[in-house]
């Protein structure tokens, strides 16, 4: 992210109380902006900073448009768990709620959208092989809600969208030396920081770099964050 003081900004953030979501607001906090927080249910506890109002709202069945009213930018971080019964039947949160939050972006005349889509939308075939089976098995209705997502995007001729599509997702403090490159991550890189990722969504709202494209970002990250018993890991949380 670069250093200079950008102008502040109205972000609103879908998918708030996540582990992205929550960074997005950090990281947008310390860049100056305003942040509108979004969750399916209220925060147990608010934020007690000024500058970050509370939304409670349904993605899937809510008119977004009043709440989106004089926002600069929309980050979406929306995201599901990984427990079994919802990688089976997982809430079209991508496909559907994305779509509502346009709807009501076009609505409210918001004009810039980044969402998180993931790299294995555009190379399935990533990794070695104990990576590529849980997570293909596991996360391809995922996926296939990610793919139709970046498809109904590329169809609103209105909206400046960017679609970052990031690696295996995990915890970690921000850092300066992710890679970030078109479509797809870098062969032998199969991990993102959620920091990372948050961060880089901010400086897009702030830069409008990426428009109507889909970025890969990812970082090599040691063995212990990389093995086979950390990435498994994920789906016994």
């Amino acid at each position: 992210m670069t250093d200079t003081a950008p102008a502040p900004l109205t972000l609103a953030i879908f998918g708030a109380s996540g582990a992205t979501g929550k960074q997005a607001i950090e990281a947008a906090r310390k860049r100056g902006h305003s942040v509108r927080a979004f969750d399916h249910a209220a925060p147990e506890t608010p934020s007690q900073d000024p500058k970050v109002t509370h939304y409670q709202a349904d993605v899937l069945t809510d008119d977004l448009s009043e709440d989106l009213r004089g926002v600069d930018a929309v980050l979406s971080c929306l995201g599901v768990g990984n427990d079994l019964a919802t990688l089976l039947s997982p809430p079209p949160l991508y496909s559907q709620g994305t779509t509502r939050i346009c709807d009501g972006m076009e609505i409210a005349g918001v004009k810039r959208l980044i969402v998180i889509s993931a790299n294995f939308v555009e190379e399935k075939n990533r990794g070695p092989i104990w990576f590529k089976l849980p997570a293909m098995v596991g996360l391809h209705r995922i996926f296939d809600q990610m793919a139709e997502m970046e498809h109904n995007l590329r169809h609103r001729t209105t909206l400046d969208w960017t679609a970052v599509r990031p690696g295996w997702l995990m915890e970690g403090p921000g850092t300066d030396d992710y890679t970030v490159q078109a479509d797809a991550i870098p062969p032998g890189m199969v991990r993102s920081r959620h920091a990372d990722v948050a961060a880089f969504m901010v400086q897009l709202a702030e830069t409008g770099d990426w428009s109507r494209a889909t970025p890969a970002i990812a970082r090599n990250e040691p063995a212990s964050a990389t093995s086979p018993a950390a990435v498994m890991a994920e789906f016994t949380r």
